[in-house]
């Protein structure tokens, strides 16, 4: 299984970005696939998730109602997409899925 991270970066608060991940030789009946994040100095945070067999999805309170998990299966591809970000969004987001597998990550910076 290998996840590719991409879509971060640095941006002001209050606006969008959204990241992508894209999984191969994952089992096509059945996983969860999502992002988590880790902030400097704090622990690894779940952020949103996907399940392949019914398409139930969890989001943290946290990011709930400016957070978006979707997937392209034809591209097999998860996105986040993260709008009116606030400063303490920046964190390291990492991909994964069943298994478990840890995509390398993706830095977002939001400043003030």
């Amino acid at each position: 299984v290998q996840l590719v991270e991409s879509g971060g970066g640095l941006v002001q608060a209050g606006g969008s970005l959204r990241l992508s991940c894209v999984a191969s030789g994952l089992s096509p009946d059945d996983y969860v696939i999502g992002w988590y994040r880790q902030a400097p100095g704090k622990q690894r945070e779940g952020v949103s998730c996907i399940s392949s067999r019914d398409g139930s999805q969890y989001i943290a309170d946290s990011v709930k109602g400016r957070f978006t998990i979707s997937r392209d299966d034809a591209k097999n591809t998860v996105y986040l997409q993260m709008n009116s970000l606030k400063p303490e969004d920046t964190a390291v987001y990492y991909c994964f899925t069943t298994g478990p597998y840890w995509g390398q990550g993706t830095p977002v910076t939001v400043s003030e």
